[in-house]
């Protein structure tokens, strides 16, 4: 049956135009094309990905953002409780209120501190500043390092200038080898967010993020084995310009550099409309959907390309509907904070520190289940110190 299924799923109908087989992309004469193998190498490149991004964000990005001013914020911590504890990882991190009471006479707490409670402890799962600069920190680094190497790898390539020419001789098209380091970086580094996006700062487009990814993941390995290698560098790179600048004023925007972080935002939304929303629908999608039937009849994987770049396509249509929201709230004078934030990071902070002004007499001597905090590490540590609202809305990625 897994022989069967192996079969069916390498099928030449599904991956190539009519009349070819897979033994017509052997390389032979020179030419190398590109085998579904090569992509096991993309695995331990994911994991160099991770172990690369640590040590950056631990030896680079950390010291440049304390530099820069940003600092690890110090939370108030829930008192230990196990039992508002196993609700909230199990149930849920906004109890109704009627689950506040049944947990107030479980735990033997006032309803007053059952909500005090879940209110810090929600607020202990915040991202801090200093973990969105390390973040976008090194999603610059990359997106900067392959928008440039893609520039270098595709500068004196026909297809650059002409979409025509991206299939000429398909799929008969050997492989270079900057199109192979580019397709594996590409795919590892994507692979390296996948694994990462649980415990990265979590959006509102969180679900879109994932769905990107994967839909990402897809579009690269097809076009690898259906050798689309052509197209795909292309996508790739118009993703990248656009990326390069919004970490970048991410970047600007959590150092507090305001009149930089803003002009790098006006310049992203230029480039991330005209590339996402002119250029990627307008040229490349119409290269794969008009071009490739003048050279043979469509076929499966046609289709399922096509299909996988107009996803690409509706996301860009979100984040670019965020986009133009943030831009209406930009000219107004209005824009405090990423559309994509936290889901709760602002609210939950404002409520946190209402409940601390109502608590301050009480907080300044032990709680009644042993909990302290004194008044001096309120004001220097705790959650008098609020960190800056954020201006930016992260797309991509291939947003």
């Amino acid at each position: 049956m897994l022989d069967s299924l192996y079969d069916w799923f390498w099928w030449d109908r599904v991956w190539l135009p009519v009349n070819l087989t897979w033994s017509d992309l052997e390389d032979r004469d020179g030419l190398v094309y590109a085998r579904a193998s090569h992509l096991y190498v993309t695995v331990p490149y994911t994991i160099a990905f991770l172990l690369i991004r640590y040590l950056f964000e631990s030896l680079i990005a950390t010291p440049l953002a304390v530099s820069a001013g940003i600092r690890q914020r110090v939370r108030l911590k829930a008192e230990d409780n196990p039992i508002l504890e196993h609700y909230y990882i199990s149930q849920s991190r906004n109890p109704v209120q009627a689950d506040i009471d049944g947990l107030s006479k479980k735990s033997s707490l006032s309803v007053r501190q059952v909500e005090r409670w879940f209110r810090r402890r929600r607020s202990q799962d915040l991202p801090g500043v200093l973990k969105k600069f390390r973040e976008a920190s090194w999603r610059f680094v990359f997106y900067i390092s392959a928008f440039i190497g893609g520039l270098i790898a595709l500068y004196d390539k026909e297809w650059f200038y002409d979409t025509r020419e991206v299939w000429e001789g398909f799929p008969k098209q050997s492989m270079l080898q900057s199109q192979y380091w580019y397709y594996i970086l590409e795919m590892s580094f994507y692979g390296s967010l996948l694994l990462r996006v649980a415990f990265d700062v979590k959006r509102k487009d969180f679900k879109e993020q994932i769905i990107h990814h994967l839909a990402t993941l897809a579009l690269l390995s097809f076009s690898w084995c259906a050798n689309y290698i052509r197209i795909g560098t292309l996508v790739m790179l118009i993703h990248d310009a656009s990326d390069v600048l919004l970490e970048s004023a991410k970047v600007f925007n959590y150092a507090k550099w305001e009149k930089t972080c803003k002009s790098v935002f006006v310049v992203f939304a230029i480039v991330f409309m005209v590339t996402r929303l002119i250029i990627f629908p307008f040229w490349l999608i119409h290269c794969t959907w008009v071009y490739p039937v003048l050279h043979y009849p469509a076929f499966f994987g046609y289709y399922f390309f096509n299909v996988m770049l107009v996803v690409l396509l509706c996301l860009h249509i979100f984040w670019a509907y965020l986009i133009v929201h943030m831009i209406k709230k930009f000219m107004f004078g209005n824009l405090t904070r990423d559309e994509r934030s936290d889901f709760e990071e602002e609210e939950e902070d404002e409520e946190v520190e209402s409940s601390l002004t109502e608590d301050e007499g009480e907080q300044q001597h032990k709680l009644g289940n042993g909990f302290s905090v004194s008044e001096t590490e309120e004001k220097n540590g705790g959650f008098g110190c609020m960190s800056p609202p954020e201006n930016m809305c992260r797309s991509k990625t291939v947003c």
